[in-house]
């Protein structure tokens, strides 16, 4: 792949924090003020995304986000990059979707997907190191998971299990020159979120499927690499695919349980421009669970035009137990619709 210019943005960054100098400016030396200086430089020269170590590609709004700090209540406007400063604060509209939710009798399991560059920040910062139980890159996330919890919200930090995943096995948990996790991320994925769903007693009542699943070489040309090097070559990347008697298992809209979110649910699942049929998220579900799950997910924003999308199916989501709402992390902070209050259950 031609490397382009602004691959040293990244090195040049990296050596300026990473710098021993005693002085005022340790400040600078911690992750969060790293990657904001290295997204600013990005972002200085409309870079989308940038070119780091051992081909590793990274998106711009995501080394943004991992460098704002907290980024709800008081601090959420400064934060945020939505056009609507009133929809700024993410926490208002998880709490409000999990009252709605909780008054159906449906629970929420709020799952982000962890930034790329906070699993794999050794690939983007020099010096950096993978996570090894000290201060995480993704810290002000793991403060509002807390936050979240204390209120009510159940979620499940993938954190934690991506970082023990990486130290078992060399296969990449994200693809490497595209924003989305990779076959071996769905696949973990789905494990961690699965041994919590195991708990639920109703589980057993609902008919069950078999799938067979094996693991394939495709190729990819991932979405970093059309805004870095358009002409670079495709990336191959490791897939669980999935088949029954009637092929891949498909969306099963009377399931109940509900997959919903951004791209990170389509990719691998969804086809044509998600790469792939039958190896994402969802399918990975359905191997762990016995039955397919249903699944409302954008091509974009997982935080305001999910909770539209599923507005739209007017079903009160009748049927339904559990809602996973998966989408990347870094919506706290980079959704451009921000953060709106989505009156999901309508009238009866």
């Amino acid at each position: 792949m031609k490397t382009p210019k602004f691959i040293f943005v990244v090195a040049f960054f990296s050596a300026a924090f990473s710098c021993n100098a005693a002085s005022a400016t340790n400040a600078l030396e911690t992750l969060s003020s790293r990657f904001a200086g290295i997204a600013a430089a990005a972002e200085a020269q409309q870079h989308a995304a940038i070119a780091s170590q051992e081909g590793w590609l990274f998106l711009t709004a995501e080394l943004r986000h991992l460098g704002v700090g907290h980024f709800w209540g008081q601090d959420a406007k400064t934060a945020s990059r939505s056009a609507n400063s009133e929809a700024a604060d993410p926490l208002p509209a998880i709490l409000d979707f999990n009252a709605q939710l909780k008054r159906e009798g449906i629970e929420l399991i709020l799952m982000p997907v962890p930034p790329k560059a906070a699993i794999y920040a050794d690939k983007v910062l020099d010096r950096a190191t993978p996570h090894d139980g000290g201060s995480r890159p993704d810290v002000a996330d793991a403060a509002f998971y807390q936050v979240c919890a204390e209120q009510g919200i159940k979620v499940l930090d993938l954190g934690p299990a991506f970082w023990s995943a990486r130290k078992a096995e060399a296969t990449p948990l994200y693809c490497m020159t595209d924003s989305h996790w990779s076959g071996r991320g769905c696949v973990v994925a789905a494990g961690a979120l699965c041994q919590e769903l195991r708990t639920r007693a109703w589980l057993d009542s609902v008919p069950k499927r078999v799938f067979k699943s094996d693991w394939r070489e495709a190729e990819i040309q991932g979405d970093l690499a059309d805004l870095v090097d358009p002409k670079a070559a495709p990336e191959k990347v490791r897939l669980r695919f999935l088949t029954g008697p009637d092929g891949p298992p498909g969306d099963w809209r009377e399931s109940p349980i509900l997959l919903l979110g951004d791209s990170h649910t389509l990719v691998f699942h969804a086809g044509e421009d998600m790469h792939s049929t039958g190896a994402g998220l969802a399918d990975q579900l359905a191997l762990e669970l016995g039955f397919p799950v249903d699944v409302v997910g954008v091509r974009g924003s997982g935080a305001t035009p999910a909770r539209i999308n599923l507005l739209r199916r007017k079903d009160n989501l009748a049927g339904k137990k559990i809602v996973i709402w998966c989408f990347s992390a870094r919506e706290f902070t980079e959704a451009p619709a921000g953060w709106r209050l989505i009156p999901v259950i309508g009238r009866k």
